[in-house]
């Protein structure tokens, strides 16, 4: 379990990743969360620096799509429009691996070129890590999010995180 629950990478922000990185790790594909990840819960602005970074991403030949448990759905799709990456239609549904089954798809991409980055270890990266994908726990954006999330999903996560990093 503890594998499960456990980021290959911890980084502060996505853009704190850099294609060349993603290259060096021979990391072709990128599985993205959306709220907290790229973009502040339930927010359509997407930041210039994200989308920057999108950009840049692209640019290396590194190939971005979206799977979020969003349930609005027409969001998701224009915010990938705006950021012209792929995007997983329908709630991925993490911890569920189907959701990213269809992302890799999509991508045309095998587990061990892509990598999932997200917000939140008991969603993204578990699902990633059931995938065998490379993880990367990113810090939210906003403290703002869903209430499970905060009230229940958060502290957890915190204790985890405080375990792993004591040992």
């Amino acid at each position: 379990m503890k594998r499960l629950l456990t980021p290959d990478y911890i980084v502060r922000h996505v853009t704190d990743l850099t294609p060349e990185w993603f290259i060096a790790q021979g990391i072709h594909a990128v599985i993205s969360d959306l709220d907290n990840t790229l973009v502040c819960w339930h927010n359509d602005d997407i930041t210039d620096d994200v989308s920057a970074w999108v950009i840049s991403l692209q640019s290396a030949g590194i190939r971005v799509c979206l799977a979020s448990n969003t349930r609005r759905l027409p969001r998701l799709n224009t915010l990938a429009q705006q950021l012209a990456v792929l995007h997983v239609p329908h709630s991925a549904k993490k911890p569920s691996t189907r959701g990213l089954r269809h992302a890799l798809s999509l991508l045309e991409s095998a587990p061990e070129e892509t990598a999932m980055v997200g917000d939140q270890l008991l969603t993204d990266i578990l699902a990633g890590n059931r995938l065998r994908l490379t993880t990367i726990l990113v810090n939210p954006l906003s403290p703002k999010e869903f209430i499970g999330t905060r009230l229940i999903s958060r502290p957890l996560e915190r204790l985890l995180l405080r375990r792993k990093l004591l040992r």
